[in-house]
């Protein structure tokens, strides 16, 4: 994927996203060809031709470079919020107009290749799921001290409904995700971002479902 810097950004950040995105392509291009166990670390810094001091700077793990796509929409989401008006929204749809303004960043060029690489990775080898389950816990902590700071939550249970919507937007965005993944064609940001949509407008109905006996 090209990597897509700012011109407006020192030289000195620029290369710094142009090495991250490199690692990125070539992790996923390594582990899509030999499986996730297949490929070393040490594999991995020859063919991007980094130093392992170099990749650390970057990722974590090799967990961390194969879900790095997904997880780049979530940082994005935390951006937006920081910003985003109050405004008098509902919070989950406030939550769900900032992922879906998160996710129309993501680079068109690529980017969503990359996505389908790591969700199929992560189907197949437990401890990309594990890497995930824990970021979705972080970032949701860190959405909520977001929210918590920059928009009032009156009543005591303010926390409790911040939190109940952001962890239903997590819900909203994997099954979205998981449709989009399992579509023969036409994966773009913007499919991805009509998907949430539709997903999230069955929330009504799903809240109201009753558990009848069968006839």
């Amino acid at each position: 994927m090209k990597a897509e810097t700012s011109p407006t950004l020192p030289l000195r950040e620029r290369k710094k996203l142009r090495t991250r995105q490199a690692l990125v392509d070539t992790a996923l291009e390594l582990f899509g060809a030999q499986g996730f166990d297949g490929v070393t670390l040490d594999a991995l810094c020859d063919a991007a031709e980094v130093s392992k001091r170099t990749f650390f700077r970057y990722f974590d793990s090799k967990e961390d470079v194969a879900m790095a796509p997904a997880q780049d929409v979530w940082v994005t989401f935390l951006d937006v919020l920081k910003t985003c008006p109050a405004d008098g929204r509902p919070l989950l749809t406030l939550f769900e107009d900032a992922l879906a303004e998160a996710i129309h960043r993501m680079p068109a060029d690529g980017w969503a290749g990359l996505v389908l690489t790591g969700r199929r990775l992560a189907a197949l080898t437990p401890s990309m799921d594990a890497h995930c389950l824990a970021f979705c816990d972080r970032t949701t902590r860190t959405a909520l001290a977001l929210v918590d700071r920059r928009f009032a939550l009156p009543g005591p249970d303010g926390q409790l409904r911040a939190r109940l919507a952001l962890d239903l937007l997590v819900v909203l965005f994997h099954r979205a995700l998981d449709s989009w993944v399992a579509q023969p064609s036409g994966h773009t940001p913007e499919d991805l971002v009509r998907r949430l949509r539709a997903t999230a407008a069955e929330l009504p109905s799903v809240l109201t479902a009753r558990a009848e006996p069968h006839a």
